[in-house]
């Protein structure tokens, strides 16, 4: 079974190169971040995701996260010991408040260095993930008393923290969450409720648990306008710090799932022994506003385990068809030959189609990010706010094209394993059904999209999208430009890809008030529309910066030449897909709702 490691020179490559983090160190309280200290931080990075997290990815998914009477859960083997090393390395706190004792790095940083997590043990990094999450929505929300309560430890990894907002009734519809909070006078609440698919709400990894509640008050009003967030710890914390009597919030079972089989998938009831202790965060009925601190930074989380999981699968591909002797390659001089699968043209057609559509959604996570960066810390007012609003069109971009992605490459890394990739052992299963969560969970496709077309497109009137759209055509007109032919083609087929993008967002701009239903139809066709849009602009951009190195000699050339050749795959096999994505946005949505509920 292959061993991941981390490909360094290419996340340098997107760091550096597209990101811009010689940029980003330059912001305030970033300096430390140069690119020779993320450099160190990579190397050192990469070795505990291949040395300590790689080994127990097989391992954690054969055994699975174990619930037991009493309501406590343990994780696979090694994994216990893996979580400790990784809080005492600092990795819990890698881009958080040094304040509470992280290291306040960029999100640049920490995002790729989370790609390694996810890369080599999906399961595992579900909780250090979600409790970034915890951390980041009691720091920008609560009360200075529940920031020095609680940060420090959660910070440290000594305390994880969770998200608590599904329920049996409630899903993605959070107008409908029945969870009460109940004051009693003193400043703290009693909760009482049900939550449901709650990721890592009971493990072994930390006595303490804070879990990030939303429920309703008593008088509060109907619908998303009524909900409050609540921190509610698996064990009452004194003011000095000390853990107290053990808290009415326990797992009553874990969810059997198709894969993260290493994270336990918890259903956690609040209260069924008189109340769970609770402390609002921030003001009551602005819940969901808070918690959506929470998810967007989960939402760009879940991106980078798309980018993350197709790196590996694209890996465990690239080894197996170097090892595997089968048929005969039809074409080559026998010298050229390996004698193994990766002479089919076939093959290589998957291989390139891996790893192109990995490199651009890395490269679209990795922009995002720094502009994550630039929007929270650049000292020009206006800069923060272009960014901020870059951010925003973004998000669902990362989320729901990467996550997307991840789906095909996951697929095409059992295919490339012909039968053995359907036996669990060769472990491109285990990537397959892993991934298949990332589309669903912090929001499905379908609502990425929504939120895409109607908060980050119609309702500024498009403003924003096509601002960016006039920075790709900007990229594709310095590549027609060039003399190279390769980058002449790939600027060709961009600009074709950017007018279809163009045609889609004039279209939905006016169909989502006029034709809503029309426009929701499209929303995801949309969404991959932009995301294979953005992944050729990124590509492009990586195409025009190899060739400059190309040209006054600087850097690998065989990275740099792998670079554009590996662009123009791109544009020349995956980029021609824009015009028949644009075409169904514009008219596909009549098709799409022709028949109706009882014709199903």
């Amino acid at each position: 079974m292959s061993q991941y490691h981390a490909p360094l020179a290419e996340m340098q490559f997107v760091m550096n190169e597209l990101a811009g983090l010689e940029q980003v160190s330059q912001l305030p309280d970033f300096a430390e971040a140069t690119p020779d200290v993320a450099t160190a931080i990579l190397e050192e990075a990469s070795k505990f995701a291949t040395n300590v997290l790689d080994p127990l990815n097989f391992s954690g998914d054969q055994e699975g996260a174990q619930w037991h009477d009493g309501g406590t859960v343990t994780t696979p083997a090694g994994f216990k010991d893996a979580y400790l090393q990784f809080c005492e390395n600092g990795w819990m706190g890698l881009n958080k408040s040094t304040e509470f004792g992280g290291q306040g790095l960029p999100q640049l940083v920490a995002a790729t260095v989370e790609e390694m997590w996810h890369a080599s043990n999906l399961a595992f990094d579900l909780c250090p993930m979600l409790t970034q999450g915890a951390i980041e929505a009691i720091e920008l929300r609560g009360s200075d008393a529940l920031k020095h309560k609680f940060l420090p430890n959660m910070v440290a990894g000594v305390w994880a923290g969770t998200m608590n907002l599904t329920e049996p009734q409630a899903g993605s519809d959070l107008a409908a969450v029945r969870t009460r909070a109940v004051p009693q006078g003193d400043g703290t609440y009693k909760i009482h409720g049900t939550k449901i698919f709650i990721t890592c709400g009971e493990h072994d990894y930390t006595e303490n648990v804070i879990h990030l509640v939303l429920a309703r008050t008593p008088d509060a009003p109907p619908g998303v306008k009524g909900i409050s967030l609540f921190v509610v710890p698996k064990f009452i914390v004194g003011d000095d710090g000390s853990l107290g009597a053990r808290n009415d919030v326990f797992c009553v079972s874990l969810e059997h799932k198709l894969g993260i089989h290493a994270s336990p998938t918890a259903v956690m009831s609040f209260g069924d022994k008189g109340g769970a202790v609770g402390y609002l965060v921030g003001e009551e009925n602005r819940g969901l506003e808070y918690m959506f601190i929470m998810m967007n930074l989960a939402r760009f989380s879940v991106g980078m385990e798309g980018v993350g999981v197709s790196e590996r699968a694209y890996q465990r591909a690239v080894a197996y068809a170097k090892d595997r002797v089968q048929g005969k390659a039809v074409g080559l001089a026998p010298e050229e030959a390996t004698g193994t699968i990766i002479d089919h043209p076939d093959i290589r057609r998957m291989l390139m189609t891996m790893r192109a559509n990995t490199e651009a959604i890395r490269a679209v996570a990795y922009v995002t990010a720094a502009a994550m960066d630039n929007a929270s810390r650049h000292p020009d007012a206006e800069t923060r706010k272009r960014s901020q609003a870059f951010v925003e069109l973004m998000i669902p971009i990362v989320k729901g094209c990467s996550t997307e992605v991840a789906q095909e490459t996951t697929s095409l890394g059992v295919q490339v394993h012909g039968g053995m990739g359907f036996i669990e052992e060769t472990g491109a299963a285990q990537h397959f059904r892993d991934a298949r969560i990332t589309t669903i969970y912090e929001g499905t496709t379908g609502i990425q999209a929504n939120d895409l077309i109607g908060r980050k497109t119609a309702r500024d009137g498009g403003t924003v999208a096509r601002k960016v759209v006039a920075e790709i055509d900007a990229v594709a007109a310095d590549l027609v430009a060039h003399g190279d032919p390769s980058l002449k083609a790939i600027g060709t087929q961009l600009a074709q890809s950017t007018a279809a993008l163009k045609e889609a967002i004039d279209w939905m701009v006016p169909a989502y008030g006029a034709q809503v239903r029309a426009a929701q139809a499209g929303a995801v066709p949309y969404l991959r529309l932009w995301g294979l849009v953005a992944g050729g602009w990124q590509m492009g951009r990586a195409a025009l910066i190899a060739a400059k190195h190309l040209a006054d000699g600087s850097g690998a050339a065989p990275f740099m030449k792998a670079k554009i050749a590996t662009a123009r795959y791109y544009a020349d096999c995956l980029l021609p897909q824009a015009g028949g994505l644009a075409r169904t946005v514009v008219e596909g949505g009549e098709s799409a709702l022709a028949l109706a509920a009882s014709d199903f």
